[in-house]
């Protein structure tokens, strides 16, 4: 579930590469990685002035400030800390920044930033020198006077989209003055990324195993409708890679957590407790595919492999096997006979029918989850399987949209969609049954039509072709719980949440329903407690939490988690709830009833 829209009013700062086109004209790889080094420095003032970089979109980067005074602190700053053009050692490619400040309405929706004030920053950003701030009178009149800070005026400006001209003011450090420090964030705490204050989490520590991240490849081209080819072939290596026993590989929903952020790659593997990562960038014009690519150490920073291919997009499938296999290699890692196989089988050779079904999986896993994403997948999905009806994938992707639809009742006959999410499914197998990703999907039908053999067998034949899926292992876990045997639960959802962090409080709530179903009722409501903090939305969770309350005896408590459950969701009913639930024995599922009953919540 994506976080909740909201608008408020901000400081924003809006940074863009001069001459860009030119620079990635000269030398594309040189230029892509100059212009993410200069970000990744821009993101470490934003931050150290208790700032939040929100998003990169393209070469240029949005933050959000809650004081002016912070934003200018930060912009003039970083103009300072970069070398000016006459001291940059003669390297054309070194990236010049210019900076636009503005303080108006915007609105925060999944971790992105629009509205009228990032529009107004980016028209400001336009009105300055390289290497220059310019922002909104607003803005300089907010800045307290004690900072060494003088704002030369530019008049009235008429900016594009703007009604009422704006007047701005070019910001600058007083003559021998120092640049503030940071300072205690007094009238605010500082911006999470995400905008929920997470808990302090223990460092990961490093998998006896080469370990890898592979971070979504950058998308170069022209049209920006082209992010589904970048983002799917990054998702494929990350696949492709995953079918190495001897690798440890990070999932695709956390490694995706840094799509258009500024990052550096020895941070990102520590958060995510790997020892290396993939980056690159792909550029799409017509028939031919540029990719580059680089394996980087990240505890030393240094490249272990870089390559850059220019190819027909016909020869896509080889380009990412080659990508894998170099990896593989760069990290001594033995290949068996049937990895090297699995690992080559793209599952079809039409680059029409891989194309359709990128666009297909990207909708189905996308945030947005409606009747509108549910046609145009299902419509994807059969047009790759009109350019290749042995295409396993594809029908396991309209599996997947048919079990939504049984879930979310989009379609005129919801009540078939389960019936046609098997149907798929099993003609996925039939087609290809070396492809873990139908094998996952299988599992989830067996899970919905409560076949409890099949769907850990299911599960069992995911992970045997792709032992890093961590959604697999998370269904394996929950075949277990369901079937009246939760210790056993417990190994698969902490396996998955090593291999998916970024996804932990998703399979927090799966930790806690294993520990309910043991009877463990303190350590189940510690686990829910922690996904709440994680996702304060839940009704899930705090129901079980309720319910785990009344078992403990804490009746006050349960009732006030109660409550807070029916302002969420008013309409929330446990019987329904439960009755979704796969137990196959009833007294599990009656230990829920129990304990909010216990709890006087329901009768």
């Amino acid at each position: 579930m994506g976080d909740r829209q909201s608008r408020k009013l901000a400081v924003i700062l809006h940074a863009d590469v001069v001459g860009s086109t030119t620079l990635v004209q000269r030398d594309e790889h040189m230029a892509h990685q100059r212009i993410r080094e200069a970000f990744t420095r821009l993101s470490g003032v934003i931050d150290r002035y208790q700032g939040a970089a929100r998003e990169i979109r393209g070469d240029a980067l949005v933050a959000e400030f809650a004081r002016a005074s912070d934003a200018v602190t930060a912009a003039v700053a970083f103009q300072i800390e970069t070398p000016h053009a006459e001291d940059r050692g003669g390297d054309p490619l070194q990236p010049q920044i210019r900076i636009g400040i503005s303080l108006g309405e915007v609105i925060v929706a999944d971790n992105t930033i629009t509205g009228a004030g990032v529009v107004l920053a980016q028209r400001l950003e336009q009105l300055a020198a390289p290497g220059g701030v310019v922002v909104q009178g607003s803005v300089a009149e907010t800045v307290p006077t004690r900072l060494p800070f003088s704002f030369d005026y530019l008049g009235e400006q008429s900016l594009k989209g703007f009604d009422q001209p704006v007047r701005a003011f070019v910001a600058r450090l007083n003559a021998g003055a120092q640049i503030p420090a940071p300072e205690a964030a007094q009238a605010t705490t500082k911006i999470e990324a995400n905008g929920v204050h997470a808990p302090e989490r223990s460092p990961l520590s490093l998998p006896d195993k080469p370990s890898i991240a592979v971070l979504p490849f950058t998308n170069m081209s022209s049209d920006p409708e082209q992010e589904y080819f970048s983002d799917g072939i990054s998702e494929d290596i990350i696949t492709d890679l995953s079918k190495v026993s001897g690798l440890f590989v990070i999932a695709r929903n956390s490694s995706f957590v840094y799509k258009n952020k500024a990052f550096n790659v020895p941070d990102v593997c520590r958060e995510l407790g790997v020892k290396f990562a993939l980056e690159g960038s792909i550029r799409r014009a017509g028939a031919r595919v540029r990719i580059t690519a680089q394996l980087i150490d990240g505890v030393s920073g240094g490249h272990l492999w870089a390559e850059r291919y220019d190819r027909d997009c016909t020869d896509i499938f080889e380009v990412q096997d080659d990508v894998t296999q170099k990896i593989v290699a760069a990290l001594k890692v033995t290949l068996s006979e049937s990895e090297r196989s699995l690992i080559a089988d793209a599952g079809t050779k039409s680059v029409d029918a891989h194309d359709f079904f990128l666009r297909g999986r990207e909708l189905i896993f996308g945030l947005e989850k409606n009747r509108a994403m549910f046609d145009n997948a299902t419509t994807l999905f059969r047009r790759a399987i009109e350019c290749d009806p042995n295409y396993a994938a594809a029908y396991a992707g309209l599996s997947m949209a048919y079990m939504l639809d049984h879930q979310n009742l989009w379609s005129d006959a919801p009540g078939s969609s389960l019936e046609l999410a098997g149907r798929f499914a099993s003609d996925a197998i039939a087609k290809d049954g070396k492809d873990p990703f139908v094998h996952y999907v299988a599992a989830l039908v067996a899970m919905f039509n409560k076949d409890y053999e099949r769907w850990a067998a299911e599960a069992d034949k995911a992970l045997s072709l792709n032992p890093n899926y961590a959604l697999a292992l998370n269904a394996r876990g929950l075949v277990h719980i369901y079937t009246g045997a939760p210790a056993r639960a417990i190994p698969y959802i902490e396996g998955a949440m090593r291999l998916d962090p970024a996804l932990q409080q998703h399979y927090l709530h799966f930790l806690g329903t294993a520990y309910f179903v043991a009877g463990d009722y303190e350590t189940a409501a510690r686990q829910f407690r922690e996904r709440l903090s994680l996702n304060p939305t839940s009704d899930l969770s705090r129901a079980f939490l309720a319910s785990a309350l009344g078992h403990l005896g804490e009746l006050d408590e349960a009732r006030r988690i109660w409550r807070e459950l029916k302002e969420i969701n008013p309409r929330y009913s446990h019987a329904d709830h439960v009755g979704r639930l796969p137990f196959q024995r009833p007294a599990d599922s009656q230990k829920f009833g129990d304990g909010l009953r216990r709890a006087g919540l329901v009768d």
